[in-house]
Formats: structure tokens, C-alpha cells, sequence
């Protein structure tokens, strides 16, 4: 049975009565609730760093791409990072109504630390498999995202 199963919500019996695509449902729900904590529920200004330190800039546009949420909430999250002193945002050369989204010094500190920090979750996190069940998982995971 799942570890990450809620039991303020079902009691293992009722995990246990329900169907498989039901128990499929509620342990990735329950991971994703359990990455949401981890991240303090600031999943998407730690990723946008990440992504940050990987791209040294990038537009707002290529960003919302990249994230793939609605850009006015990417907005929100870059207002939330600014304000914070972790990013800057200026005018491209190229077009002066495209903005140009990059780290400050302080970002990029945040950005390492929220990347070493997100790796050793992973690692702890997959821990439980062994690689053939890690190549496994990733191939059902790509299946189901493509899907």
C-alpha cells in the first residue's frame, strides 16, 4: 500500500475497496501533495529559478512555454521574485515590449540551493528502486504524459 496515502481521507480498508485506475488517482495525487510540501508551496517560484540558472535569461514568453501555466501566472510568480531581489526583468534590445527575465546574484544563490535541494529529494525520493524499476517508471511516466 502507498505510503504517501492520506489516511485522514481513506482508511486503508478503503484504499483497499477501491479499483486500480482509483488507487493509480490517489497515489499520484498524494505524491504530488507531498512534492508541494517539500517545495514549502512555492513550486513554481523554485522551478522558474532552476530554470533560470540553467538559461542565464530567457523571455516571459519562452518561459510561460517552458512552464506550461497561463502567463498571467507567471506574471504573478515573477512579481513575487522580483520583489524578492532574486530576479531583474529589462526591455530586449530586440523588442522593447518583450521583457528579458534573468537571476541576481542573490537569485542565482537561491537558484543553487533550490537546485542541490530538488536533486537530493529526487535521489531520496527514487531511492526505494533499483534501476531496471527506475527505467520501468520512466517509461509508464513518459506513456502517461504523452498519452
Amino acid at each position: 500500500m502507498s505510503k504517501l496515502l492520506n489516511k485522514t481521507e481513506n482508511s486503508p480498508s478503503d484504499y483497499n475497496e477501491k479499483n486500480i485506475n482509483d488507487k493509480i488517482l490517489l497515489n499520484i495525487r498524494d505524491i504530488e501533495q507531498r512534492m508541494h510540501f517539500l517545495y514549502d508551496g512555492k513550486k513554481s517560484q523554485r522551478r522558474i529559478l532552476i530554470i533560470l540558472r540553467d538559461e542565464e535569461s530567457i523571455t516571459q514568453r519562452e518561459l510561460t512555454e517552458k512552464l506550461s501555466i497561463k502567463p498571467a501566472s507567471v506574471s504573478e510568480v515573477l512579481a513575487k521574485l522580483a520583489n524578492k531581489g532574486y530576479i531583474i526583468r529589462v526591455p530586449s534590445s530586440i523588442d522593447k515590449r518583450t521583457m528579458v527575465i534573468s537571476l541576481t546574484e542573490e537569485g542565482r544563490r537561491v537558484a543553487d540551493e533550490a537546485y542541490q535541494s530538488r536533486s537530493l529529494r529526487i535521489v531520496e525520493m527514487l531511492s526505494c528502486f533499483d534501476d531496471d524499476e527506475k527505467d520501468t517508471l520512466l517509461s509508464l511516466l513518459e506513456k502517461l504524459n504523452t498519452d
